[in-house]
């Protein structure tokens, strides 16, 4: 007579197999993680996995991606490696069940007052490849009893696999980043090149001078643009820049953003007209990250504006959403280059005449937008300007 027990954990390896396969094929390091949490929940029939990867360099676990995730705010929330459970799986390298968690001093109990899912039992393995600890894979309560001897080798055989793909998606996602960087170097360098060989020159009008030395501080600062630029898509694609989540009043970011922009703006001779609402306008959110996103949109339109022009900004409370726009009377966008202005490392073509840019900064702030389960807009005509809308749950309204 066959075992119904013996059949049913058969069935949960060749699950694991199928799994290990489809976690092979994907290279999107985001896609992945959620692939490989919502894996352990099925093999382990948990109510919810998490994952949370290993930075050894700086000794810090982060907190990277849960079935129950419900804002991608949640994505790099540093975790205690001295004091919490998936600290001492890393450091120990050893898998652990815990029937109640709760009593457990090494619990770190913001992961589930930020995802509401309170952690009764708790299943966790280290992911190891090559002898490395990539993270920390964990299933938690047992939809029907205590997580079993079984249970724990197949989320250790699955930790396996998840190892090797993460490393496998993170190298590819490096390899991706660094051969663009390397392209996007070429021209500020040979520009930067052709100015330096002109200027050794003994017979160069002082006018050509001024004018090659104005070339190289222009590229030197997009240099470092393009630098910040990279280096803010790498920490935020691998979950090492946390979002310090608050109560934030947008009146007031916008209002530094202006205040900071003010040099630029009398350098290029424009308008800048700042319409706050009245009172504050508050959202939870990343502070720093949202002046990012604020600063980015302001930078653009100011440099894409022609002098003589005028830039608006304005903040304001709509049916239980917090707004800014930021309007511009500039060269306008193409309606076909309109759908991709988002995506990573894109151009609008010509616009390099205007003025350059690295193509990240539009892409980093649709993602800190969207974890802020928020939206950004962009409504263009070319040559009449642009609008960008940037749309908030406002935590009140005003």
């Amino acid at each position: 007579m066959t075992d119904p027990q013996h059949n049913n954990l058969l069935d949960r390896y060749l699950r694991l197999i199928e799994l290990s396969n489809d976690l092979a094929s994907t290279l999107n390091l985001e896609v992945l993680l959620d692939r490989i949490v919502q894996a352990a929940a099925d093999l382990c029939t948990a109510e919810a996995a998490s994952i949370l990867l290993y930075d050894e360099s700086n000794y810090q676990l982060y907190f990277q991606s849960a079935t129950n995730l419900e804002t991608p705010m949640m994505r790099g929330l540093s975790v205690p490696v001295e004091t919490s459970i998936a600290g001492w799986i890393i450091t120990q390298r050893l898998p652990v069940i815990i029937n109640d968690a709760q009593q457990d001093p090494r619990h770190f109990k913001q992961v589930g007052e930020t995802t509401k899912i309170q952690t009764d039992m708790l299943l966790g393995v280290p992911m190891i490849t090559k002898d490395k600890v990539v993270g920390v894979l964990e299933a938690i309560n047992k939809r029907t009893g205590p997580f079993t001897v079984e249970d724990q080798e197949l989320l250790l055989a699955l930790g396996s696999q998840a190892a090797v793909a993460i490393e496998n998606a993170r190298l590819f996602q490096q390899f991706d980043l660094i051969s663009e960087l390397v392209h996007e170097l070429r021209t500020p360098l040979t520009s930067l090149n052709a100015a330096v060989a002109l200027l050794q020159r003994n017979s160069l009008p002082e006018e050509k001078r001024k004018t090659f030395l104005k070339t190289m501080q222009q590229e030197i600062t997009r240099l470092s643009e393009m630098a910040t630029g990279y280096l803010d898509v790498a920490r935020i694609e691998s979950g090492r820049s946390p979002y310090h989540v608050r109560l934030v009043d947008l009146v007031e970011v916008v209002q530094e953003c202006v205040q900071v922009m003010e040099g630029k703006v009398q350098e290029r001779e424009l308008t800048l007209h700042w319409t706050p609402t009245q009172g504050p306008l508050t959202v939870r959110g990343d502070q720093d990250k949202l002046k990012q996103v604020v600063l980015n949109l302001l930078n653009n339109a100011i440099k894409y504006t022609l002098p003589g022009g005028a830039v608006q900004v304005k903040a304001e409370y709509r049916q239980g959403e917090a707004l800014i726009l930021v309007i511009d009377s500039g060269v306008g966008i193409p309606p076909e280059s309109l759908p991709l202005l988002f995506e990573k490392f894109y151009r609008v073509p010509d616009s390099e005449l205007t003025a350059q840019g690295s193509g990240l900064g539009l892409f980093l702030c649709k993602r800190i937008i969207t974890a802020h389960q928020g939206t950004i807009e962009v409504d263009s005509r070319v040559g009449e300007g642009s609008t960008f809308t940037i749309r908030l749950p406002a935590s009140q309204s005003t």
